[in-house]
């Protein structure tokens, strides 16, 4: 009997074929207390495992480096990165530790005990990305667990099938029967062997738009649907499943005329998207002569390869919060951070950079904060973070200062600020700049030039943008959080979700106003939030006047296609319209 279920559609496309489920992700563990005297084997044996973790991860990463340069996904690269610092993580590590010695616990035990602690330090960050990264250290602990155990990754680990099934054909590279993966979740490493393999598309239970399972889906172009529940329960082996990747919808057993349908829908994606390969080297020009600049957003240095093959003309946003994470309070120091900021300029080749200072809330300068006044943190996203986190911690804020500006002698930087909202904020930000280029000075260092960018992610920046513009040379539209604290949502509130709304009028009406002020004193404006990338709004923000597009690198093609078909001579007095409609959707549907 045909049914569905419904995910999130994070990677585009549709893939067609036969469901291998694997082993869940989440593994029973005992419960007991040890002897003294077993104290010590515990904890080796928990030594054992993160060591054995840490090779599993170096050998993956040595498999990565010798793939051919086509396949070798720096989105990956990072992730795995990010396994490995988790991996040496002193509060993870001293934690289990603790519950061993002073409570007895099983290493079992005491590993998921810490777990739940760090969770639900993730649980407490506003940011997204950062808030998905839990996942990731979920993942850390469950692969330990998993050598405790004896067992080894959940890819080539599917269920027993009696008969003759989709996991058997996985073993055997002479079928050719589609196959798509159903898991509860995947790790990097996993992600790597499922390149690797015969799979099609994968289905995964949780997840998010910004967890590490559809950034590398995306990167890959692979059909996926994430965050789809219990279908690693509802899909049994060897069931035919299509995952719509542009819907976020899988079909289980579908009906012949179903699978007729949605394999003519597979061909012309295939046919769709030879077609948009081949504009990588087309400029970005409207019908009417109108040149849009398409930048990339990349989390880590190495993910300029992406944007290069991808034909950015440069960075719009390069997130330094990654550099920051999983740390237990130990940040990065200016040597290390200069490193990371020096890679990403060079990786562009001489094309700018535009490199945002960290954009973190509720981690630890937020819980010594809570500590200090005794309350609990019970709106983290009207709280301490972005730039008002570094403007609390101005020795933190000036070593990232120092090492972007050192990274500006190496090739064009453009510095841009999050969540500014205040005059006082501005006055401060500037005064830091200043006093970190005074300090490079006084000891001799080398650095460059930059331009100053401010973010306009809060309605009172939105309202207030001659004040910017007086004292920046760019504006950067982050449109994920004036949608949210302009309508009041929590976009990752499932209650309230549908109501987080891109084309809400007044959200419509700070988009043009900031963009039209922008282009009257001639300031360069952009848009970096998950509209830029949304083809469905592409033509509303050209007709808006938006001239500068940055998004994940492969959202850069298909958006690309949309700018070459419009014309912006008809689009002006269209968008204008819609901005003055009381239902905008509806006019955008015509």
């Amino acid at each position: 009997m045909t049914f569905t279920v419904h995910g999130l559609a994070v990677s585009r496309g549709i893939a067609i074929g036969r469901a291998v489920i694997v082993a869940s992700s989440r593994i029973d563990v005992a419960h007991y207390f040890v002897k003294p005297e077993q104290v010590e084997a515990e904890i080796m044996r928990l030594r054992d495992a993160r060591k054995a973790v840490v090779e599993e991860v170096h050998k993956v990463q040595k498999n990565l480096h010798e793939l051919d340069p086509a396949d070798a996904h720096p989105e990956l690269s990072a992730l795995l990165d990010v396994h490995l610092m988790l991996l040496q993580d002193e509060q993870l590590r001293s934690g289990v530790k603790t519950w061993i010695v002073d409570r007895h616990y099983n290493a079992e035990w005491a590993l998921t005990t810490q777990l739940e602690v760090i969770a639900r330090q993730f649980d407490e960050m506003e940011d997204p990305y950062l808030r998905e990264r839990k996942a990731d250290l979920e993942q850390v602990v469950e692969r330990m667990l998993r050598v405790m155990r004896g067992a080894g990754s959940p890819v080539v680990e599917p269920r027993a099938n009696p008969t003759r099934g989709a996991s058997e054909a996985l073993l055997d590279p002479t079928v050719d029967v589609p196959l798509v993966l159903i898991a509860h979740d995947l790790s990097p490493a996993d992600m790597l062997q499922f390149k690797q393999s015969v799979f099609a598309g994968f289905v995964t239970d949780v997840g998010g738009k910004t967890s590490h399972t559809a950034i590398v889906a995306r990167s890959m172009d692979i059909p996926a649907v994430v965050g789809a529940r219990t279908a690693s329960h509802l899909i049994n082996q060897d069931d035919w499943v299509i995952i719509d990747g542009d819907q976020g919808v899988v079909v289980i057993d579908p009906s012949p005329v179903l699978l007729a349908e949605y394999g003519a829908k597979q061909r012309q994606g295939e046919v769709e998207r030879e077609r948009l390969s081949r504009l990588k080297n087309t400029p970005a020009v409207t019908l009417d002569g109108q040149r849009i600049e398409l930048l990339a957003n990349i989390e880590q240095p190495q993910d300029t390869a992406a944007a290069l093959n991808a034909g950015a003309v440069g960075v719009g946003l390069f997130r330094t919060e990654f550099l920051f994470m999983g740390r237990s309070g130990k940040l990065p120091d200016e040597e290390e951070q200069f490193q990371a900021y020096r890679r990403a300029v060079e990786g562009m080749q001489g094309l700018p950079v535009t490199i945002r200072t960290v954009d973190v809330g509720a981690d630890k300068p937020l819980d010594r904060a809570a500590v200090r006044s005794g309350e609990d943190h019970l709106n983290p996203s009207l709280g301490l973070r972005a730039i008002r986190w570094s403007l609390s911690e101005p020795a933190m804020f000036l070593v990232q200062l120092r090492a972007i500006l050192r990274a500006a002698a190496f090739g064009p930087i453009h510095l841009l600020i999050p969540m500014l909202a205040h005059a006082s904020e501005i006055r401060q930000t500037l005064a830091l700049i200043d006093r970190a280029r005074e300090q490079l000075s006084a000891s001799g260092t080398e650095y460059g030039p930059v331009r100053l960018g401010a973010m306009i992610e809060v309605p009172a920046a939105a309202l207030t943008i001659p004040m910017f513009l007086r004292h920046f040379d760019f504006l950067s539209i982050g449109t994920n959080d004036l949608i949210q604290y302009t309508l009041a949502i929590d976009r990752a509130d499932e209650a309230v979700a549908h109501l987080y709304n891109p084309v809400h009028p007044a959200v419509l009406h700070l988009l043009a106003s900031t963009i039209a002020q922008c282009r009257a004193q001639g300031k360069g404006v952009s848009v970096c939030g998950e509209m830029a990338g949304d083809v469905a709004m592409t033509r509303l923000l050209i007709g808006l006047g938006l001239r500068s597009f940055s998004m994940h690198p492969a959202q850069i093609l298909a958006i690309k296609q949309q700018i070459l078909r419009c014309d912006t001579s008809k689009l002006g007095a269209w968008a204008q319209s819609v901005l003055a409609a009381e239902d905008p959707a509806a006019l955008m549907a015509d």
